[in-house]
């Protein structure tokens, strides 16, 4: 008997872009039923694709399923899925169970729970440790927080699309972890690319940095997960986009200055953030930080040289 053979339950998606499209195909992997929505047609097509089934409106899902899921890129996102007409808070049935994955400050989390529960939603706040890719290859770490009953009703659902699923208590706990966790990532992806641009200016096999490196106490995840788009200086095919992960650096920002915290490594990693976007790299993945300290650094890469064989064949076309 397949994972799919019998279906488990119905869970509603709504934000399908690179982290929620992941958790759906995930979902349907482990014999879920998806409902989703996203307000671009093609991240709906592609669910359909899946086998999920597409929804013509956030509305939509809200009301025919009992656990939703929402990973939301902004403020605005969420403020339209929540609670415009037709929204969340006014849709979904009392008893709802909402896992919100989104990267939010806690004002924006509490008043979520606050303007839900008043409607019976519950709502569990649910942050997640790691990149698109990582998303994409089932290896996150799920913080969640919120009332207990809720999460026991949503962990099937949480562990469906999620390497492993920490219960890390009251409300609110998962996006502080989440601050902390997100410090370090923004730390080690520019010790990371500090790393690499130091390798290509002594004349080292990038290639043989990474495989040494990572198989040594000065490892990182984001050195394993960011090091080869470094090595192959493309990032294109973004997993965190700079513009995205600028709120996520605001955030953390604020919360350790409400904190009185000192972050010293973490303001010092800031500027090649804002040299990235600066630069036209704003939808690119982060790990495009690498290209501003060669810039820095005074590195060119080797181009690629077209064989002569090559070039003959094309002339004589």
């Amino acid at each position: 008997m397949t994972k799919r053979s019998v279906i488990k339950q119905t869970i509603g998606s709504i934000g399908l872009g690179i982290m929620g499209g992941a958790f759906a195909r995930h979902l349907l992997s482990e014999g879920f039923a998806v409902t989703g929505f996203d307000i671009d047609a093609k991240r709906r097509a592609a669910l359909k694709k899946l086998g999920g089934t597409p929804a013509a409106t956030a509305t939509a899902v809200s009301r025919q399923c009992a656990i939703l899921v929402t990973s939301l890129p902004s403020i605005a996102a969420v403020n339209a899925a929540f609670f415009s007409k037709g929204g969340i808070v006014d849709s979904a049935r009392r008893g709802t169970v909402v896992i919100e994955t989104s990267t939010l400050p806690l004002a924006i989390k509490h008043d979520i729970r606050d303007r839900c529960a008043q409607r019976g939603i519950a709502v569990l706040d649910c942050p997640v440790s790691g990149t698109g890719a990582q998303a994409a290859n089932r290896d996150i770490a799920i913080y969640a927080s919120g009332d207990h009953k809720a999460y026991v009703k949503a962990e099937a659902a949480l562990k469906g699309f999620s390497r492993s699923v920490y219960y890390c208590g009251e409300f609110g706990n998962g996006s502080k972890l989440k601050y902390v966790a997100n410090l370090l990532v923004t730390i080690h992806n520019v010790s990371t690319a500090e790393a690499m641009v130091m390798g290509m200016k002594s004349g080292l096999d990038l290639e043989l940095l990474y495989k040494v490196i990572k198989d040594g106490a000065g490892t990182s995840r984001m050195f394993e997960v960011r090091g080869p788009l470094m090595i192959a200086g493309d990032y294109s095919k973004a997993t965190m986009k700079v513009d995205v992960y600028k709120k996520d650096i605001d955030i953390i920002e604020q919360f350790a200055a409400d904190l009185h915290c000192p972050v010293p490594l973490f303001e010092a990693s800031k500027p090649f953030y804002a040299a990235a976007h600066a630069q036209g790299r704003a939808l690119e993945d982060t790990a495009a930080v690498c290209a501003v300290l060669e810039q820095m650094a005074g590195v060119q890469r080797k181009k690629r040289s077209i064989s002569k064989s090559k070039t003959r064949k094309r002339k004589t076309r």
